[in-house]
């Protein structure tokens, strides 16, 4: 039954796929066809920067980045080895880890102590790998939840109905909104822990959305996903571009990272060792070398690892 909902979210996207680039597409090539393909690249315009940010856990150093830039309105993914720190280096960017030295900064904002929820209500969210839903609450409240300023959050309102009832409605529409555009408003009210790997993904996604973010930050989108749904995460990754929001991404999957990204960053040991388009950092041999441990004469992509 589950692979049956997947197979059922993935066909809709993949039958409306664009059959050629979308204007924030074109308008995010053409900010970064300038862009220097070298370990921490300057961008035309980026809305997270980080600058000497090191973490170590004792004598283990985790993330040492000396520059890293995202373009705003670009989709961009970081990719590397198991273990290169990518998802310490998310964590720290999020405020769910703190790096020993470094700063870095949203929208020409410091970040630094400020809390992840803070940060979300900023316009900065992410997922995880490891979906977060809470499985015996129904998909609607998991989505509700997710809206940020609500006034019933207080207990002093939560006495006066009427202060936070035409809040309430708003929240629950805006999230019906999103459950239709996931194609998850048929298990609306479902609790969350009967939907599939997948569709927690889709979840996970559209509740993220329910901020109204300016950068969304995913983490592994494709880890655990039936392979019917991956076109349909694809298209609304685009999704997300189109609506003017900025993608920053892990993932392992090279095909996705080929087909949807602007712009790729490579992390190993820690380090950022290569950027550039997909096509740049298919054929750079540093890249090659982190992934296979020695220069084979083919492209990463073209070997899969």
């Amino acid at each position: 039954m589950k692979d049956a909902d997947d197979q059922s979210a993935a066909e809709p996207a993949a039958a409306d796929a664009p059959s050629e680039l979308s204007e924030y597409a074109r308008v995010a090539k053409a900010a970064l066809a300038g862009v220097s393909p070298e370990p921490g690249a300057k961008k035309p315009d980026p809305i997270l920067t980080a600058s000497g940010i090191r973490r170590a856990f004792g004598g283990i150093v985790a993330v040492d980045v000396e520059h890293f830039e995202v373009q705003r309105g670009s989709i961009t993914a970081l990719i590397g080895p198991n273990g290169a720190g990518k998802t310490t280096f998310f964590n720290l960017m999020t405020g769910f880890d703190k790096p020993n030295t470094g700063q870095w900064a949203f929208d020409g904002v410091s970040m630094d102590g400020v809390a992840p929820h803070r940060m979300a209500a900023r316009g900065m969210v992410r997922t995880f790998q490891l979906t977060k839903s809470l499985t015996k609450l129904p998909v609607i409240e998991n989505m509700k939840l997710g809206a940020t300023g609500q006034k019933g959050e207080k207990w002093w309102n939560g006495l006066f109905p009427w202060r936070w009832k035409a809040q309430e409605a708003e929240i629950e529409a805006r999230a019906d909104e999103l459950l239709k555009r996931f194609k998850l408003d048929h298990m609306r009210d479902e609790y969350a822990g009967a939907l599939s790997g997948g569709q927690r993904k889709l979840l996970e996604m559209a509740r993220a959305l329910m901020t109204d973010p300016t950068l969304v930050m995913l983490d592994e989108p494709m880890a655990g996903v039936n392979p019917a749904l991956k076109q349909s995460l694809n298209q609304h990754v685009r999704g997300l571009r189109d609506l003017g929001m900025t993608v920053l991404f892990v993932e392992h999957d090279m095909d996705m990272v080929h087909d949807i990204s602007d712009w790729v960053i490579v992390m190993a040991e820690g380090q950022v060792i290569a950027e550039g388009t997909p096509d740049d950092i298919s054929s750079n041999p540093a890249v090659i070398d982190a992934y296979l441990g020695a220069h084979q004469g083919k492209t990463l992509l073209e070997d899969q690892v």
